[in-house]
Parts: C-alpha cells; structure tokens; sequence
C-alpha cells in the first residue's frame, strides 16, 4: 500500500483530487462528488475536530471486533460498502469547499508525518499503529478517486 504520509503519495493523490470537478459523476454509488467529498472529510474531522461523539465502550468492542480489521487492513474495500452513520452525507455540498477542506486535511497529515500517528488514539479502535492510520487514509482516499474515476 502506497504512504499516504509521504510528499511523493500526497502530491499524487492531490492531483487526482484536482482531476474532479462539480460534473463529475461515479462509476457506482449514489453520492455526488461534493458529497463524496465530505464523506472523505468525516475521517479527518475524527482525527482534527471535536465534531463526532465517540462511540461507547460497547459499540468500540464491536468496531474492534468487525470493523477495524477491514479498515485498517490493505484489502480493498468492495463497491458499494455500508458505511457508519457518521460518513453517510445526505444534504448537499460545496464542491470547492469541500474539495479545499480535503486537501488542506491530506497536507496536515503529511506534515505531522507518520511518527505523530505511531500509537495515536482513534476516535473508534482506540490507539492504531502508524501503518494501521496509513491504510485506513489512503485506502479509503483512494478507493473513492476511483469512484470518480480519478
């Protein structure tokens, strides 16, 4: 899996970023790209703001259990997934503010860099390896640009 903390792999998906414009549509799935935008937003809101509230004792056992070791794995995630309510984006988006807050969100990752996210706690597993935060980023990153065939 391409490191997603590295300059080389920001930049790269930076510029598939760029590739997408209001126009764009999806190979599969309903969200527009604004709202495709936003969803990618949702998983560095839960690492840069305090705008989710964190799941409870057992429903972080049970994210754990089932759901941590499809995210942060390198296995693709499959079309058309189900999603926690948190990533579900119903309402409609600015394309470029959205599009500007991704970006701006991918550039403070890379520049913390990946020592910062060694053994940092997440909003719903609880503390993750550098390579786990890793995955989970770029994977979920990538497997939306090539929603929008980017």
């Amino acid at each position: 899996m391409k490191n997603i903390f590295t300059q080389a792999v920001t930049e790269e998906i930076i510029q598939r970023i760029n590739q997408l414009t209001p126009a764009s549509q999806p190979l599969w799935g309903s969200m527009t790209v604004s709202q495709m935008l936003a969803h990618c937003n949702v998983t560095y809101e839960m690492v840069y703001e305090d705008k989710h509230p964190k799941p409870n004792a057992f429903m972080r056992f049970i994210l754990n259990l089932l759901v941590k070791p499809i995210v942060v794995s390198e296995k693709p995630y499959k079309h058309n997934s189900h999603t926690a309510k948190q990533f579900l984006i119903k309402d409609t988006k600015d394309f470029e503010q959205e599009k500007a807050r991704l970006i701006r969100h991918i550039q403070q990752t890379q520049a913390l860099g990946e020592a910062h996210f060694e053994g940092k706690e997440s909003h719903s597993f609880g503390k993750l390896k550098s390579q786990e935060w890793n995955n989970m980023f770029y994977k979920h990153l990538d497997h939306h640009l090539r929603q929008f065939g980017v």
